[in-house]
């Protein structure tokens, strides 16, 4: 479907009535930034990148002089680009942007080749000291991920729905947060003799530190340390299990038995890395209960999808990644009432994702309402 198109509203400057220039349709700034959220989707189903080149003036009053700029460089941009490029403001009166769609990158020469051809497009309509004030920026979909960078990994730019949903929804993420600190602080107090127990029967069953520390990879791909009781022998081989990760990511997997009745699990069950005691906690779901401190710190929610570890995010698809980009890692969210390992991953996904559209403080209250019941009926945990 084509997109509607609007005609820019006019640039309030003494430079525009001057200037002679008579602009094309450009999309406004709503309607282009949900642009950007539409493109990145095709491109997830696609697997074709696009690009998405800025110019910012880094002004956002109009001025004579920037009233003429922007002029410039949108005529510019008429006579550089392709019928196809989808072009309009990114940020009104200052930033202007054009998604170039359909395009191979087998190397960065394309980039070179497009900033080249407008930028003399544009040398040739300002002087000096005007293109120097402009500063280009490119953005690639998808980004290139390294899941163990603990940076942030996703480009803000490429986001500019979800950044306006942050925006709108400041109350509700104030009252989330509060829940979490409120919520983690009183479980951590109440459950401190468990802890102490849980603790005691680590240390004194096998060899190793009473808590696991992993990285994972949290809201927007920003590596944190997750912490659980240690339930594996230490200096264990854990390839096995990522190759099982890889496999139920491609939808290779088969369901593993269970000891119990039941259909089987997508998880290692069985696994020889475990303990005893390690079996035990993780059957129960207590192992988990010091990420209550990772909740505390603002690395998790209490409600959630669950953080993955690095080898996990490295095999996912495009799309896989958006529960990182859509919502804060959590404890128990839908996926552990209403699926767990009883569904494949790309159900889980789904799951996270339907949280994340649906996310609010009743929704919340309502999951942590029947996660005690999915951890006592044990469906999908071995």
């Amino acid at each position: 479907m084509t997109p509607t198109t609007m005609k820019t509203r006019p640039i309030e400057s003494a430079a525009q009535p001057q200037s002679g220039l008579e602009l094309k349709e450009v999309l406004a700034e709503e309607v282009f930034r949900k642009m950007i959220s539409l493109e990145r989707k095709r491109s997830e189903r696609t697997q074709r990148p696009f690009v998405l080149l800025l110019m910012d003036t880094g002004r956002t009053q109009p001025t004579a002089k920037n009233g003429r700029i922007l002029l410039d460089i949108l005529s510019a941009l008429q006579a550089a680009t392709r019928e196809t490029d989808v072009m309009g403001w990114y940020e009104t009166n200052a930033a202007v942007g054009v998604m170039f769609t359909e395009i191979v990158l087998e190397n960065n020469l394309i980039l070179s080749t497009l900033l080249g051809r407008i930028s003399d497009v544009l040398r040739g309509r300002l002087t000096t000291e005007q293109f120097s004030q402009i500063k280009f920026s490119f953005h690639l979909f998808p980004e290139e991920w390294d899941a163990n960078n603990p940076e942030r990994q996703s480009n803000p730019t490429l986001y500019p729905d979800l950044q306006k949903r942050d925006g709108d929804n400041r109350v509700g993420r104030t009252l989330k947060r509060g829940l979490d600190i409120l919520g983690s602080f009183g479980l951590l107090v109440l459950l401190s003799p468990v802890f102490l127990v849980i603790a005691a029967a680590v240390k004194f069953t096998s060899h190793g530190p009473v808590l696991f520390r992993q990285q994972r990879i949290g809201e927007h791909g920003t590596a944190f340390t997750f912490l659980k009781f240690r339930s594996m022998y230490v200096n264990n081989d854990a390839s096995q299990h990522k190759e099982y990760v890889r496999q139920l990511i491609a939808g290779q997997a088969a369901k593993q038995p269970t000891n119990g009745a039941g259909e089987g699990v997508f998880k290692l069950t069985n696994d020889p890395r475990i303990t005893p005691v390690g079996n035990f906690l993780r059957r129960s779901s207590l192992d988990e209960l010091p990420q209550f401190i990772n909740v505390l710190r603002g690395d998790m929610s209490l409600v959630g999808p669950r953080p993955p570890v690095p080898y996990e995010v490295e095999a996912y698809a495009t799309w896989h990644r958006r529960r990182l980009l859509e919502a804060k890692p959590g404890i128990t969210g839908l996926w552990q009432v209403q699926g767990r390992s009883r569904v494949g991953f790309d159900d889980m996904v789904r799951l996270d994702l339907r949280y994340a559209r649906q996310s609010s403080a009743w929704l919340d209250l309502k999951i942590l309402v029947q996660t005690p019941r999915a951890v006592i009926a044990g469906n999908g945990a071995c």
